[in-house]
């Protein structure tokens, strides 16, 4: 058996261990609080999201559930990439000035909408602009800061309108093994 066989046959175990649906979606979540903002507040507020790229849809599924807050939400966003993973600030990359029927005006709320990554409607101008001016190069630069932990979620408030509460992005646990053996088979194959 050939390494370049024996890295797929590892990352095809993987991924079912990992309940990876045949590793085209990427999935991140992030733990929203008042203390991960920049600056940090002291909001009771809390959070989750969750982020699945479909790879061969080139799609986006955002869900959140949030609650506690002590403002009403004014807007809500994602931001990166940031200089360094899971901490700083960045620009919207996501639609502005806010995701589109995300429940404004309260204290508690769900959200659960997908986004299809090939329409610039999906995208803050300002970032394919930053991204180097096509809605491709977002793209791209969105999954490299999910990837990479420097995209975040940020749900902004009447009382705390620079953010009430938010949370970097990470990949779960069966997402972070499928990176590593993509790497792994990626890194084999431009040797062989």
């Amino acid at each position: 058996m050939t390494n370049m066989h024996r890295a797929l046959t590892v990352a095809a175990a993987v991924m079912s261990l990992a309940g990876v649906a045949a590793a085209h979606e990427l999935v991140f979540t992030a733990q929203l609080t008042g203390p991960a903002e920049a600056p940090p507040n002291a909001s009771p507020g809390i959070g989750t999201s969750t982020v699945t790229i479909d790879v061969d849809l080139s799609t986006m599924r955002v869900q959140a559930v949030f609650s506690g807050l002590l403002g009403n939400v004014t807007v809500v966003h994602i931001h990166g990439p940031t200089a360094i993973a899971g901490t700083g600030t960045a620009g919207v990359a996501t639609p502005t000035p806010s995701f589109p029927l995300f429940p404004a005006g309260n204290t508690f709320g769900s959200y659960d909408q997908t986004f299809d990554l090939t329409l610039a409607s999906s995208y803050n101008p300002a970032f394919i602009t930053a991204s180097g001016g096509t809605v491709g190069q977002a793209m791209n630069r969105l999954i490299i800061a999910f990837t990479d932990g420097k995209a975040y979620l940020n749900i902004h408030s009447s009382m705390f309108q620079g953010g009430e509460i938010r949370g970097f992005y990470v990949p779960t646990p069966g997402a972070a093994a499928v990176f590593a053996v993509a790497g792994l088979v990626a890194g084999r194959r431009r040797r062989a």
